[in-house]
């Protein structure tokens, strides 16, 4: 059995599926077939967010909750699955003001047909709202009942030293983890103040962009067309000595691993201090599965030494 990772008094997979595709790259047949191989293979870690994914052509906002609240009732299987999701970012429901909060909670919990939010993150700081505010209400919702635990995305290293400052104080509930953008090409995005408040405070990390849109897969070279659409970003990392350096260490690990590129970026990933598990998302059955690899597989101090200093 694949070893759970802690985050509060959460127990999760090693890797965290990310929801941004249900219901926009991937249909909900698409989406079911993916979250049950995921659920087949032992995980139980799913991201999404309210605003996933109001962006695409005929959406509103809140597909991807729909999708998953309707494939945990379908699958009967909710207890066994970490539901995470993100408040702040929808568009009829923008901003961390109290209000807004409790009614984008409430939406969610509809949408995700169930009566908790196992991890609720605030998706982006609102400087408007003091984080007096904003700490005491997500304190409401976990006496409430409707949040198991609370987290925090992306964030200024000031509000969220201020946020974890007051709920020690006021012995609120606390922020237990934070959802930063994290990856072999976008390491300052982390490391440093951020890093060293979760450090500080016992805060685990779950990256996002763990697979650079896609670059960290080893699909984008040059010369190379890929149907994606997120081949323009990630095709942007290609025209950097950096990301040439990364995909040429990715490539001699990889070799050596017998393992795919992404699964190697990935492990490289959850082998950093304070990260937990990254979150990666699929498409398709076959780009899950060396995600699913990295459960499994341990990099030497040597490989880990060379991808990091390919990615200085």
């Amino acid at each position: 059995m694949t070893d759970t990772k802690k985050i509060g008094g959460l127990d999760v997979h090693p890797l965290s599926l990310g929801g941004n595709v249900f219901g926009w790259t991937a249909d909900r047949d698409l989406s079911f077939e993916i979250l049950d191989a995921y659920a087949a293979a032992g995980g139980n870690f799913v991201d999404t967010a309210d605003s996933y994914m109001a962006s695409a052509p005929g959406n509103a906002g809140g597909e991807s909750e729909t999708i998953i609240g309707e494939w945990t009732r379908s699958r009967r299987n909710r207890d066994e699955v970490v539901v995470a999701t993100k408040v702040g970012r929808h568009p009829d429901r923008r901003g961390l003001a109290p209000a807004n909060i409790r009614a984008a909670a409430d939406d969610s919990l509809r949408r995700l047909q169930t009566d908790r939010i196992d991890l609720y993150y605030t998706h982006f700081d609102d400087p408007s709202v003091p984080v007096e505010d904003i700490m005491g209400t997500l304190d409401e919702l976990v006496r409430a009942g409707k949040v198991r635990e609370i987290a925090v995305s992306n964030i200024e290293p000031d509000r969220l030293e201020a946020s974890l400052e007051f709920s020690e104080r006021e012995g609120t509930a606390r922020y237990v983890a934070i959802q930063p953008h994290y990856n072999l090409v976008s390491r300052d995005t982390y490391e440093g103040p951020r890093r060293d408040l979760a450090e500080r405070y016992g805060l685990a990390c779950v990256p996002y962009y763990g697979l650079a849109s896609g670059f960290l897969t080893g699909k984008y070279r040059p010369g190379s067309e890929v149907d994606s659409v997120r081949a323009g970003r990630a095709g942007e990392y290609l025209k950097t000595e950096r990301g040439r350096k990364v995909l040429a260490a990715l490539d001699l690990v990889a070799e050596e691993q017998g393992a795919p590129v992404a699964t190697v970026a990935l492990a490289w990933l959850a082998a950093q201090p304070t990260v937990a598990a990254p979150i990666a998302s699929a498409r398709t059955l076959e780009q899950l599965q060396p995600l699913l690899q990295v459960a499994g597989t341990t990099l030497t101090d040597a490989q880990l030494t060379a991808l990091t200093d390919a990615s200085a």
